[in-house]
């Protein structure tokens, strides 16, 4: 693993990390060797996992379920 592990991290570690990972997802996506993208995707799940695990009620907007967008109709 690369990092720290998330559950040592604090929220606003937490919320740090996530930040800079989605920010570096497209070029990683793009540019980066297979083991890159594999590691980047290792340590997404990892960090969003941990972010799940703490705000298992987390507010969920209607239109971001699969509901809301067949309700929104095609794009």
């Amino acid at each position: 693993m690369t990092g720290v592990h998330p559950d040592q991290l604090d929220d606003q570690q937490l919320m740090k990390e996530l930040e800079s990972i989605h920010r570096t997802r497209h070029d990683t996506l793009l540019h980066g060797s297979i083991e890159a993208l594999r590691t980047h995707n290792e340590r997404m799940a990892q960090l969003e996992g941990e972010y799940l695990r703490r705000h298992p009620r987390r507010p969920v907007v209607p239109g971001r379920t699969r509901d809301g967008a067949r309700e929104r109709g095609p794009a």
